[in-house]
């Protein structure tokens, strides 16, 4: 089964340095019907203006995946880590046992990011941050994994569960497959570009959830970029 959710039917939330949509249920969007699929439990769409800041919070036991669309995050955390991921690149933050951390665009111009969160597979882990850079031009024609805690994923950021962010380009008309084995789902955005999945369209930035299907076949109506998560 597939199906998809348009952006404006998405949560909304807006402020003076932040508009976010939230694909599953978060903060004070609550729908009983989008609260997750399997262990992936958050995904935001997020646009971030200069000066933009989440001040420094805290977080436990969870996968926290963020996927720079454009612009820059310029991270720090309580075990002393600083860095900046940028358009294309990914950085993971394991919050395991506890970490506070703030998230800041101090760039001249918006970033807009996806901030994807999936739970881990035992708790109390230590906590740790990764930035990693992935050209936009090896992920040309196929998923590359990104974030994975699949065996066989050794390029990817590695997160602590049987799961895997994984990001694609695809020229106009071009198509790309990925299976899902033994009863494993997926979802899936186009950050950019209009695509279909198994023929069944979806707009730029539409959420699309896939269930019950052995594989998709997933189709560029133009230049696209597409985000895929896969769960059990």
């Amino acid at each position: 089964m597939i199906t998809v959710t348009e952006l404006a039917d998405l949560g909304h939330f807006k402020n003076d340095w932040l508009e976010a949509r939230y694909h599953f249920s978060f903060a004070g969007y609550r729908d009983p019907a989008r609260s997750g699929i399997g262990a992936l439990r958050v995904w935001n769409d997020d646009t971030i203006q200069p000066g933009g800041s989440f001040e420094p919070h805290g977080h436990c036991d969870m996968e926290i995946i963020t996927y720079l669309r454009r612009g820059a995050i310029t991270h720090e955390d309580s075990l002393g880590n600083k860095g900046v991921t940028r358009a294309g690149d990914v950085q993971v933050m394991s919050a395991g046992s506890g970490i506070r951390h703030a998230e800041r665009n101090l760039e001249p111009g918006i970033t807009t990011l996806f901030q994807i969160w999936i739970v881990p597979a035992r708790n109390n882990l230590s906590p740790r941050w990764e930035t990693r850079e992935f050209p936009k031009d090896s992920r040309a024609g196929w998923l590359h994994p990104l974030a994975s805690g699949r065996a066989g994923d050794a390029d990817a950021i590695a997160i602590h569960q049987d799961a895997a962010v994984l990001g694609a380009t695809l020229k106009p008309g071009e198509t790309i497959a990925h299976r899902l084995p033994d009863g494993r789902r997926a979802y899936l955005v186009a950050a950019r570009g209009a695509i279909s999945v198994n023929g069944v369209a979806a707009p730029e930035r539409a959420g699309v959830a896939v269930a019950g299907e052995d594989a998709i076949t997933i189709t560029a109506a133009a230049a696209a970029e597409v985000v895929l998560v896969d769960v059990a």
